[in-house]
C-alpha cells in the first residue's frame, strides 16, 4: 500500500451536484423520500417472504436477497448523498471512501449475479416445472445465493486492492456523489493503468457471464412457451417473468449506459445521473416492481394492513 494512502492528510471532497445550487433542497427531499420507500420497500419485502409460508419458495428466498442487496447497496450510498446536499463541507476521509467503493462494490456485483440465478431459477419453473422443487433444492438455492455474495466479496477485494496502490495527494475533488472507481481514480497522482484495466475484464466478465445465463434462460423460456397450445397457459408463465425481465432490463441497462459514457468533462452530468439511478432509484423500483405484480405479496400485505387495523380498533 501507497504510503500517501496510510496518512491522515488525503482527503476526498465529493463535489456531488454542487453546481446546480439551486436544485439542494428539491434532490435532498426527492433523495429522501426515495430512500424511505426504498427501506420500507425492501425491508416490507422481506418480512413478507418471511411472514408468509405459501412464499417459501427458491424464488422468493431469491427475492428476499435481492431486497437485502438493495437496501445495504442504498444505505451504503444514499445517507452521504443526503448529507452533502445540506452541507457545505463535502469532505469524505479517504477511509470512508474506499470503504463506501469497497461496500458498494460487493452489492452490485451480487446483484448482478442474484439476477443471473433468478433466471435460471425462472428456467427451471417454466421449462421443468414437474422437477422444480427437486431441482431447486435448498442447499442448491443457499449454494447459489452463496457463490453470488462470496464472488461479489472477492471482487470487491481485488478492486479495492488495486485502488489503495495508486498515490492520492492532499485534497481530491472527486466529480460525484458517491466513491466511484472512475472518478477515484481520476483524482489519483499515480498511474491509474492497471487499477483501470483490472476493473474493465473484471467487470466485462461479470456484465458478459452473467448475461449469458440470463439470455440463454430465456431463450429456452420463449421456446418452451411458445410450444404451449393452451393460451391462459403461456399468459401464466410470460407473467412469472415479466417482473424479473423488468428488473433485469433497467439495471443491466444502466449499468451498460454507464460503461458506454466516456469519462470526458462534458459527460460527467450524465455519469451522475445514471449513478444516481442504479445506485438510489433501482433499489427503490425492485420491490415495487415485484410487489405490484404478484398476487400472493399483495395478499400478504393487505393481510397485515387489516390485522393492524384490528388491532388499533381493539386497543381503542
Amino acid at each position: 500500500m501507497n504510503r500517501d494512502n496510510q496518512s491522515g492528510e488525503v482527503t476526498f471532497m465529493l463535489l456531488g451536484f454542487s453546481e446546480f445550487p439551486d436544485v439542494q433542497v428539491p434532490l435532498f427531499l426527492v433523495f429522501l423520500t426515495i430512500y424511505m420507500v426504498t427501506v420500507l420497500g425492501n425491508l416490507g419485502m422481506i418480512t413478507v417472504i418471511k411472514i408468509n409460508p405459501r412464499l417459501h419458495t427458491p424464488m422468493y428466498f431469491f427475492l428476499s436477497h435481492l431486497s437485502f442487496v438493495d437496501f445495504c447497496y442504498s444505505t451504503v450510498v444514499t445517507p452521504k448523498l443526503l448529507e452533502n446536499l445540506v452541507v457545505e463541507d463535502r469532505t469524505i476521509s479517504f477511509t470512508g471512501c474506499i470503504m463506501q467503493f469497497f461496500f458498494a462494490c460487493i452489492f452490485v456485483v451480487t446483484e448482478t449475479f442474484l439476477l443471473a440465478v433468478m433466471a435460471y431459477d425462472r428456467f427451471v419453473a417454466v421449462c421443468n416445472p414437474l422437477l422444480y422443487t427437486v431441482v431447486m433444492s435448498r442447499k442448491l438455492s443457499s449454494l447459489l445465493v452463496s457463490a453470488s455474495y462470496s464472488w461479489g466479496i472477492a471482487c470487491s477485494l481485488t478492486f479495492t486492492y488495486f485502488l489503495l496502490s495508486l498515490s492520492f495527494c492532499g485534497t481530491n475533488f472527486i466529480n460525484n456523489f458517491v466513491c466511484e472507481h472512475a472518478a477515484v481514480v481520476a483524482v489519483s497522482c499515480s498511474d491509474p493503468y492497471i487499477s483501470q484495466k483490472i476493473i474493465l475484464v473484471s467487470a466485462t466478465f461479470n456484465e458478459i457471464s452473467s448475461l449469458m445465463i440470463i439470455l440463454t434462460s430465456y431463450v429456452f423460456i420463449f421456446i418452451t412457451v411458445m410450444k404451449m397450445p393452451s393460451i391462459g397457459g403461456r399468459h401464466k408463465a410470460f407473467s412469472t417473468c415479466a417482473s424479473h425481465l423488468t428488473a433485469i432490463t433497467i439495471f443491466h441497462g444502466t449499468i451498460l449506459f454507464l460503461y458506454c459514457v466516456p469519462n470526458s468533462k462534458s459527460s460527467w452530468l450524465m455519469v451522475k445521473v445514471a449513478s444516481v439511478f442504479y445506485t438510489v432509484v433501482i433499489p427503490m423500483l425492485n420491490p415495487l416492481i415485484y410487489s405490484l405484480r404478484n398476487k400472493d405479496v399483495k395478499e400478504t400485505v393487505r393481510k397485515l394492513i387489516n390485522t393492524k387495523l384490528l388491532c388499533d380498533k381493539m386497543s381503542n
